[in-house]
């Protein structure tokens, strides 16, 4: 009896070599076991840059999903292929597949780009998790057409975090950037920027500061020199007038002038550099 064997074949066996999922998961098991077995040396850094450039363009695949989200495409590619190198680096071959390994560190590498470097100004990573919270929840929460803005109570009730913990991520999700001080102020401003609103040192201060430091010492003058201060300083009298007016000389009215400014110059720095 003749069997048509061109209809009963046998089963395929199991293919060995791991399923992939994209296009750009090169297989590099012989290359990776290599490079385990190699001492530190040129031939395996050439191993290993063969292994990097093999996955670079899944790094690139992976940086592309933060598109976007205010940083430059090749900065994130020039970050993921940090991560890469890291995930080459501490890969062991006995552990799995490569890729399983790689992604999430390549993945963490970028989110943690965008958590240390792209901030304006440094903020705490706890306020930086308030706001990554608030966004999503606000985004889950108005994703239905025609809802409303969510308030700060649905916020917290949608998230489990209190009105004041959202209230802080509401604030950091206006302060992910900063604007320059040389941006121009809304019409009606023409000619205006930021700085022009800022205040500016005030004098007057200083000048409190240092009255204060001297009043003791001048308290401490004996009343004559104290009276020729207050003649020459505050009443704008010569030292002519004041030596007439004391019936001594105006060479003495000077040098009375002269000590009795350096004794309370010298006592208020010091008294002000025992305060700082």
């Amino acid at each position: 009896m003749l069997i048509d064997t061109s209809t009963s074949r046998p089963a395929t066996p199991a293919t060995t070599t791991s399923r992939r999922t994209h296009d750009d998961a090169p297989d590099t098991a012989q290359l990776f076991a290599r490079l385990t077995s190699l001492e530190e040396g040129p031939e395996r850094d050439a191993v290993r840059d063969e292994i990097v450039t093999a996955w670079l363009p899944m790094a690139h695949r992976i940086a592309g999903r933060f598109r976007d989200r205010g940083e430059a495409i090749e900065d994130l590619r020039q970050v993921a292929a940090l991560g890469l190198v890291k995930a080459v680096d501490r890969f062991d071959p006995d552990r799995g597949a490569f890729e399983s390994y790689a992604v999430p560190t390549i993945t963490g590498e970028i989110k943690r780009h965008f958590r240390d470097r792209m901030w304006a100004l440094r903020v705490p990573r706890r306020v930086q998790e308030l706001r990554n919270k608030v966004r999503l929840a606000r985004r889950e929460l108005a994703q239905n057409p025609g809802a409303p803005e969510p308030s700060v109570a649905d916020i917290a009730a949608h998230t489990g975090l209190t009105e004041e913990e959202v209230g802080a991520g509401l604030e950091a999700l206006e302060s992910f950037s900063t604007l320059s001080l040389d941006a121009e102020l809304p019409a009606g401003d023409d000619g205006y920027s930021l700085a022009d609103t800022l205040g500016g040192p005030d004098a007057s201060y200083d000048i409190v500061v240092d009255r204060e430091s001297a009043k003791e010492s001048l308290r401490r003058l004996p009343e004559r020199e104290r009276a020729i201060l207050y003649m020459r300083f505050f009443e704008d009298m010569t030292q002519s007038r004041i030596a007439d007016r004391l019936g001594i000389s105006q060479m003495h009215v000077s040098r009375l002038i002269s000590r009795s400014c350096a004794q309370v110059r010298e006592e208020a720095l010091g008294r002000k550099g025992g305060r700082s």
